[in-house]
C-alpha cells in the first residue's frame, strides 16, 4: 500500500481511522483517572468537619468544580457511547472526528477543574488572595504548556521531523 495520507504512513483509511481511534481511547483513559481523582476529591471534602465552615464564595467555588467534574465524566464518556451507537455502522472516520472533539472539550473543563480545585484548596487553607494567585497561576500553567510550548517547539516546521523520534528520552 502506498503512502495516501502524505504523513510516511502506508494505511488505508479504514486503519488510519481504527489508529487515531485507538489513541483517542488511550487519551481518553488518562483524562478520565484525571476527572476520578478530583472529582473523587470534591465529594470527599464534603464529609470532612471544617466543609461546613465555607463561606459563600468558597461554596459557590465548590459546587461550580463538582458540576465541572461531573460534565468531565459525562464528556469522557460521549466517545465511548458514540462508538457503541454507531458500531460497525461504517462511520468511524467521523466518530474519529467527533471523538476527538469531545476528548478537547473534556480536556478543557478537566484543565478548569484542576485549576479551581487548586484554588479553592489555596483559598481554604490559606486565604483569598492566594486561591485567586494560584488561580492565575494555573491558567498560566495551562496556556503556556497547551498553546505556547507546542508552538515554540514545531515553529521550525509542520511536518515530522526528518531525522525521525527523539531517542533521548
Amino acid at each position: 500500500m502506498t503512502d495516501v495520507n502524505g504523513d510516511g504512513r502506508a494505511e488505508s483509511t479504514n486503519e488510519r481511522a481504527d489508529r487515531n481511534w485507538n489513541e483517542i481511547l488511550q487519551e481518553l483513559r488518562v483524562a478520565q483517572t484525571g476527572t476520578q481523582i478530583l472529582g473523587g476529591f470534591l465529594l470527599a471534602l464534603a464529609f470532612q468537619p471544617r466543609f461546613q465552615e465555607l463561606d459563600r464564595f468558597q461554596l459557590t467555588l465548590y459546587l461550580v468544580l463538582v458540576a465541572l467534574a461531573g460534565i468531565a465524566a459525562v464528556l469522557g464518556l460521549a466517545p465511548v457511547t458514540l462508538h457503541r451507537t454507531f458500531f460497525g455502522k461504517g462511520r468511524k472516520p467521523e466518530i474519529v472526528r467527533l471523538g476527538g472533539r469531545l476528548l478537547s472539550a473534556d480536556l478543557v473543563v478537566l484543565a478548569l477543574l484542576a485549576a479551581g480545585v487548586t484554588a479553592l484548596v489555596f483559598d481554604v487553607a490559606v486565604g483569598r488572595t492566594a486561591g485567586f494567585v494560584t488561580l492565575a497561576i494555573g491558567v498560566v500553567v495551562v496556556v503556556s504548556l497547551w498553546s505556547v510550548l507546542p508552538r515554540l517547539v514545531f515553529r521550525r516546521g509542520s511536518g515530522p521531523d526528518p531525522r525521525g523520534p527523539a531517542d533521548d528520552m
